[in-house]
């Protein structure tokens, strides 16, 4: 009676088990596939005015511009966002002499491949300075990125994200830009670490600008309401950073 009780006891058990392992399945199913497409009609109608050359990687990297160009940008994109969402940001950068690297991320975050800069810099010799930049979540995985690499680059681009790295110490140029009416950016970690970065890093705010409008994904959910174009705030960005690179 006692060992059928056993076997009765281990099966419910090894059947809870299973149960428990099926929901984290779905569980993670169902988080991984819930993601920010890109807005492909509006991306294909902003790139149809810029004539800049776009080359695909075993489909897992974009790369614009020229390869000879004197400055080049990894970027990572922001967590759960499609990478291609910010194909209108790297054609623009290009268009003004930037050769620039877009990366897919596993599962669309950054996190899970923190590493995923390896390489470019040997594959593209002729690029004399490289910066790494990212949107959010994908611009902390840059910053810990660079951390672990700071001879290789120039400096950092983070928008509408901050950096959990300690860079005080370090020689590089830093420039964070964000959007004044950005509500995903968790505003009490980005005064926190902010200590992270060197001391004569630089901030720009864009007057009306949001979270989501770095890329071209529509409205994320938590964000405040732009004031500014998703156009608009592209341009800006696009503005600043090539005068924070000359």
């Amino acid at each position: 009676m006692c060992l059928t009780e056993n076997k009765s006891k281990k099966k419910i058990i090894l059947l809870s088990l299973v149960g428990v392992l099926l929901v984290l399945i779905v569980s993670c199913v169902i988080y991984v596939n819930d993601y920010y497409r890109a807005d492909e009609n509006k991306i294909d109608a902003y790139l149809d005015n810029l004539d800049v050359k776009r080359e695909v990687i075993n489909e897992d990297v974009i790369v614009w511009g020229n390869e000879d160009s004197k400055n080049g940008i990894i970027f990572y994109p922001g967590g759960k966002v499609e990478y291609t969402a910010y194909e209108p940001l790297m054609a623009t950068l290009a268009e003004e002499g930037v050769f620039c690297v877009l990366i897919k991320m596993p599962c669309n975050l950054a996190v899970l491949d923190v590493n995923a800069a390896d390489g470019f810099l040997e594959k593209y010799p002729q690029i004399e300075k490289w910066y790494m930049a990212g949107h959010s979540l994908g611009g902390s995985m840059a910053a810990s990125y660079i951390g672990d690499n700071e001879k290789d680059f120039e400096g950092l681009i983070l928008l509408g994200s901050y950096s959990t790295k300690d860079l005080s110490e370090t020689s590089l140029d830093v420039i964070s830009i964000y959007g004044s009416e950005d509500e995903v950016l968790n505003r009490e970690k980005y005064e926190k670490y902010e200590e992270c970065l060197p001391k004569d890093y630089s901030e720009v705010v864009i007057d009306g600008g949001c979270h989501a409008y770095f890329g071209m994904y529509g409205k994320q959910e938590g964000d405040g309401e732009a004031e500014i174009s998703n156009e608009q705030q592209i341009e800006i960005t696009v503005k600043e950073i090539i005068k924070y690179i000359d």
